[in-house]
């Protein structure tokens, strides 16, 4: 029978940047301003791209699905933290903290084989412009995005799960603003030598693998 998740707390800490009540308002206020102008900068590139007929090409479509995963991606972490900030509470939920774990996993990955995709479409722009229109058609965007988001969401289901099977026997005290995987991982009471090995195996391959083509120059 494989491993079962022991824990016996349901709820955790989040310490946030700082303690000092004086600087509270400064944090939730920077903060606050720098989510907002993410939300409101990525959402006017998707609507940009929508509403004009001349954006509709495989460099703006993947701009735009980069956009709309940014906007995922801040809102998984920073709303809560806000939140805590306003409430000046610390408390979140074993549920609350999976789930946090699983979006941040998702998004994180697809922000990265995203840009990959958007530097092997500018390649073939600028390498092959004769075989543009035919390499990049609508058909073969759809599944570079639609690969990008399954191997994203099967890897953050894969380390969900892996959190799952671990054991935490006291209440924790987390310093930081939202649940970052490697140091919950190595927060367990239990064997955590597996868990270990999938995030570096992850971080190697789907970190490390769409990383050359993303800093490769593209021949001129």
């Amino acid at each position: 029978m494989g491993p079962e998740n022991e824990t016996q707390i349901s709820e955790f800490l989040l310490l946030g940047f700082s303690e000092d009540p004086e600087l509270q308002p400064l944090i939730f206020g920077l903060f606050l301003s720098m989510y907002l102008v993410t939300v409101l900068g990525n959402l006017l590139i998707i609507l940009a791209r929508i509403s004009d007929s001349h954006l509709h090409t495989p460099m703006y479509f993947f701009l735009s699905n980069l956009s709309f995963v940014d906007i995922c991606f801040t809102s998984t972490t920073v709303p809560k933290m806000l939140v805590n900030i306003q409430t000046q509470g610390k408390v979140i939920s074993y549920a609350g903290c999976i789930t946090q774990i699983y979006f941040f996993a998702i998004f994180v990955v697809l922000d990265n084989f995203l840009l990959a995709v958007m530097a092997y479409d500018r390649y073939v722009a600028i390498c092959h412009p004769l075989h543009y229109t035919v390499s990049m058609n609508p058909h073969v965007c759809g599944l570079l995005v639609l690969a990008s988001w399954i191997v994203s969401v099967l890897n953050s289901l894969l380390q969900r799960f892996m959190v799952l099977r671990l054991s935490f026997c006291t209440i924790l005290e987390f310093p930081h603003f939202f649940w970052e995987l490697n140091q919950v991982v190595h927060l367990a009471c239990s064997d955590t030598f597996l868990n270990d090995l999938v995030v570096y195996l992850a971080s190697v391959v789907l970190g490390g693998g769409p990383l050359p083509g993303i800093l490769t120059p593209t021949p001129r």
